[in-house]
């Protein structure tokens, strides 16, 4: 039921929201109240669905809220316990994935809004791996972190020791929002409009302090991109906020106040191949947190909670128009939103590939932020240590992760920058940019993941290997490995797609891949398309070699790489990459 009153007295948004919370926390707990009648809907929550037609994963939600079963963890640690299905279900509200049968133990993922990141915080992370986990991190492709192998036993001073650090994994996994992502760059790039990293904290508190957020029907993805160097791909989120200036010589753009504002954008899901559409709304930025918050309150009124296969927000938007969700929108936030066309913008200028390393100004002066490439987002807790000092020497103390899973150290003195680029190569990191190797991105792969389908990391090193001592490039480009069609990595958006696949060689089962080109974001937007299918791991290097010098030998004079692909049909790059190295 939605409250719009009390005793005759009209409740605004927040407290209508605040009760409808208060009650349906209640009713996850088993209570109802028979004689508190509803007041009128207008339509803008859906009536639950009754319990029978909910999917198992509803039903788990409905008979205890994950985030009640801490409980049970601690049961399961005491007696070394891996979890039975249902809690399997639930301890990833604890960001804790049972891994089984991959291995007997858990993967954590953290939560760190914005990839921000402190050295005392890298420290304990460190010291974490190296006690309770595998030794080494992995940065995922939502700037966040992922640690393995945590023994049952183990999980709660996990966790005990991780928010010691002022971090969480509460909601890190499941039917949450995932870590919010935001510009890594925000407070010091010289191009950008609007600091994001305060909104994205906000964001996250908001969420943190409000049960209703830990029920969604599905996963969710939000992300902010303030105009930085450094693209957050937020057109690839269920809801992703683009800051745009609108100038004071406008002429199609009457009664809007020149200055930065976001454009919103719905649905993004590259795994279902799917960008964000923009909602026709500019949104100031001191509003953005609650236009969030009330976006993300009717998703979770009207998912879909009878077909896990139809859950998204991008499923929503196929059964509802977007003017719909938007009335909805207004309704909870108890006043209309500013339209405007997209014409109303200055044009998002063309992003350029792999600008997340290297050295480059802050709009401090004297000071500048270095880049580091991490090879498919792989880190030890040696390297944590190495880069919390750096960071304390020579920086600001912090660290920043990117969603190209590589990391970023603010702060550096002009003085000391030669002396942390010597410092990152002698710890196994970079400071340089390479066309083939900054630009591959990996999910966890098989190693780790019992839905994948190929050793992603381990391919794509291997690959990057191959390519930089094979093929010269004189343009970047990204290539995404993923291991199933989850698409962690976002396959469909790279320049190159490898998707993990079984491949029958005389009827024998070997890993590979099929390969997808064409894939972009922002303004390059394109879902990549199936180029070859079933392509072994023997003969991977060879093919994606074959790819790049085709597109070398057959490309007009400064092409990039989606633009040549793009501009042939798939069955003449088929013949064009046919031919030999």
């Amino acid at each position: 039921m939605t409250w719009t009153e009390i005793a005759g007295e009209k409740l605004n948004a927040e407290q209508g929201a605040y009760l409808d919370g208060l009650f349906a926390g209640l009713r996850n707990r088993g209570f109802s109240f028979a004689d508190a009648a509803p007041g009128p809907s207008g339509g803008a929550v859906a009536t639950p669905p009754p319990l029978e037609d909910l999917i198992p994963e509803e039903r788990i939600k409905r008979e205890l809220h994950p985030l009640d079963a801490y409980p049970l963890l601690l049961q399961h640690a005491t007696a070394n316990q891996g979890p039975d299905r249902e809690n399997t279900f639930r301890f990833k509200w604890n960001g804790l994935f049972y891994v089984a049968p991959k291995q007997d133990g858990y993967m954590a993922r953290l939560r760190i809004p914005g990839g921000q990141l402190f050295s005392f915080q890298l420290r304990e992370l460190a010291a974490i791996a190296d006690e309770l986990t595998s030794g080494y991190t992995q940065i995922t492709t939502r700037a966040n972190l992922q640690m393995r192998l945590i023994q049952p036993r183990d999980t709660i001073e996990f966790l005990r020791r991780v928010q010691g650090t002022g971090l969480h994994t509460r909601g890190a996994g499941a039917d949450n929002v995932r870590n919010l992502t935001c510009d890594p760059t925000s407070g010091f790039a010289p191009e950008e409009l609007i600091e994001t990293m305060p909104l994205t904290q906000g964001l996250a508190q908001l969420i943190l302090n409000h049960r209703e957020f830990y029920d969604l029907p599905r996963k969710f993805n939000i992300a902010f991109y303030g105009g930085g160097p450094i693209p957050t791909v937020e057109d690839t989120n269920d809801i992703g906020f683009r800051a745009v200036r609108i100038e004071a010589s406008k002429e199609d753009a009457p009664g809007i106040e020149p200055g930065v504002y976001f454009r919103v954008a719905l649905g993004g899901a590259t795994g279902h191949k799917a960008f964000a559409r923009d909602l026709g709304v500019l949104v100031k930025p001191d509003q953005a947190v609650q236009v969030a918050g009330a976006l993300l309150r009717v998703y979770v009124a009207n998912g879909n909670r009878t077909d896990r296969k139809k859950a998204r927000l991008k499923h929503l938007l196929e059964t509802w128009t977007l003017e719909r969700y938007l009335a909805e929108t207004e309704r909870l936030l108890g006043h209309t939103l500013l339209r405007a066309p997209a014409e109303t913008v200055v044009p998002e200028p063309p992003s350029t590939s792999h600008p997340q390393v290297g050295v480059f100004p802050q709009k401090q002066r004297g000071l500048n932020w270095i880049g580091v490439a991490v090879p498919v987002g792989q880190i030890t807790s040696r390297q944590l240590r190495r880069l919390a000092e750096l960071s304390e020497l020579y920086g600001n103390g912090e660290v920043r992760l990117t969603v190209w899973q590589n990391l970023i150290l603010p702060g550096i003195g002009d003085a000391f920058v030669e002396t942390v680029k010597k410092a990152l190569v002698r710890i196994g990191l970079d400071w340089k940019a390479s066309n083939v190797g900054t630009g591959i991105i990996a999910c966890t792969g098989n190693r780790h993941c019992k839905f994948a389908s190929a050793d992603t990391k381990g391919h794509g090193l291997a690959l990057m290997k191959h390519l930089e001592s094979r093929v010269e490039l004189d343009q970047p480009i990204n290539i995404h490995l993923t291991g199933c069609p989850n698409s962690c990595a976002q396959h469909y958006m790279g320049d190159l797609g490898l998707l993990g696949a079984t491949v029958k060689v005389g009827g024998e089962s070997r890993e590979g891949y099929h390969i997808f080109v064409g894939g972009g974001f922002g303004s390059r937007q394109a879902v990549g398309r199936q180029l070859f299918q079933g392509v072994t791991l023997q003969e991977l290097h060879s093919t994606v070699e074959r790819i790049l010098r085709g597109y070398l030998r057959h490309r007009s004079a400064g092409e990039s790489f989606q633009a040549f692909t793009v501009r042939h049909e798939i069955g003449r790059l088929q013949e064009l990459f046919a031919e030999p190295v």
